[in-house]
């Protein structure tokens, strides 16, 4: 099952157009979801995904 970085709470959006996502867990930006960039370089799904806590913000 893939990972949705959107409902992971190391999630960020970024201001650099040329890297608008970010994964606080692993400390980079880049243009994709870090979650593609995490299982094409380990092979593997992310580790360290973490639902983010609370409700839905509105």
């Amino acid at each position: 099952m893939a990972v949705n970085c959107f409902t992971c709470q190391y999630f960020y959006v970024t201001w650099d157009p040329k890297h608008p996502r970010g994964c606080k867990a692993y400390g980079f930006k880049t243009r994709e979801l870090p979650s593609i960039v995490v299982r094409r370089s380990s092979g593997m799904e992310c580790m360290k995904y973490e639902p983010k806590k609370g409700g839905i913000r509105r």
